[in-house]
């Protein structure tokens, strides 16, 4: 069994939520299979408590605008790991330093990770896409072929 298109519909937007508040190693990991109350975990990081709670802020925000709100929290006074449950889809907002000690995707490492790219990120140009880039206006003629000086 894998998650359902729901929870792997709420994960993206829940990790594209954290990303714009530049949240730090965003991962979604497919559970359905290990656990029976819940579908998928998203995976983020922050360098700071205040950060932490950012990115804690924007995912509700999110979510919220797609009729999803968390039936509970836990963690928000410390802010140094915050768990968002929304049923189907648990997102965990950890400061850099928890993330690296529990190391979570190790101990879910037998589970399949539901791809996730920053939308909100340009992709990096191909060197072909660099060649071609050089080509387009960079020369300083105008049409006429007179120097743009």
């Amino acid at each position: 069994m894998t998650a359902s298109d729901e929870a792997r519909e709420t994960a993206l937007i829940a990790a594209q939520a954290a990303a714009d508040k530049l949240a730090t190693d965003v991962s979604i990991v497919d559970v359905s299979d290990r656990l029976a109350i819940t579908d998928a975990f998203v995976l983020t990081s922050a360098p700071n408590e205040r950060q932490v709670q950012s990115i804690v802020d924007g995912v509700e925000e999110r979510l919220r605008e797609h009729g999803v709100k968390p039936v509970r929290r836990e963690g928000v006074a410390e802010g140094r790991w915050v768990l968002l449950d929304f049923v189907d889809v648990v997102v965990h907002v950890q400061h850099a330093e928890e993330r690296a000690y529990y190391a979570l995707e190790r101990l879910w490492k037998d589970c399949p990770v539901i791809p996730f790219t920053d939308g909100a990120v340009p992709a990096a140009p191909t060197p072909a896409e660099e060649d071609s880039a050089g080509d387009e206006g960079g020369s300083t003629e105008d049409a006429a072929g007179e120097s743009g000086r």
